[in-house]
């Protein structure tokens, strides 16, 4: 039976993604100024320029895609790895092209422990959108976990820099510089 959801997935991804994605050029620029925006220092409604980011990298441009990352991110919220994995390897398989594909397969493998496949994917998902302060984040945290302190101060960083305002960076830069320089003493 799973392996015949599988196949479904796999199936009805080839035949929905055939399309090319094109709405994904068209939201570049957009997507670009926004994170223009987010990174100034004094945003006051960086919320709502965060949301409208995370809801355009959201758009791939393929109803068949967004319906892929829709299921997979709520089997993901679920609980249900195995069907996320089912899902979002479909999309990534038939959609190589959309970062935040890439990117819900990441957290699923965080989720799951598995940091090799995380870590795989969120060089994708950064090879497609450099600016993906989630995926910088989520490396950051992976970093830490693996003792690799200076490491997950960069990826920290980086994502501190794309986004100031989120408190879980901020923190996170700060506890991982702390430690560093305990570990100097």
């Amino acid at each position: 039976m799973k392996r015949m959801r599988m196949f479904h997935n796999i199936a009805l991804a080839a035949l929905l993604c055939a399309a090319p994605l094109a709405g994904l050029a068209q939201d570049r620029p957009r997507s670009d100024d926004l994170l223009d925006r987010l990174a100034q220092p004094d945003l006051r409604n960086w919320p709502v320029v965060e949301e409208e980011i995370i809801l355009l990298w959201s758009r791939s441009g393929s109803a068949s895609a967004d319906y892929l990352l829709g299921r997979g991110r709520a089997a993901l919220e679920a609980g249900d790895l195995a069907a996320a994995y089912d899902h979002l390897t479909a999309l990534t398989d038939h959609a190589p092209e959309f970062a935040e594909g890439w990117n819900a397969r990441a957290t699923m493998f965080f989720e799951a422990n598995r940091y090799g496949p995380a870590i795989a994917d969120i060089q994708r998902v950064l090879a497609l959108e450099p600016r993906h302060f989630g995926a910088l984040t989520g490396l950051g945290y992976m970093l830490e976990e693996m003792d690799l302190l200076e490491e997950a101060l960069a990826a920290f960083r980086a994502a501190q820099a794309i986004h100031p305002h989120r408190d879980e960076i901020n923190d996170a830069v700060n506890r991982v510089e702390r430690a560093l320089e305990g570990q100097a003493l």
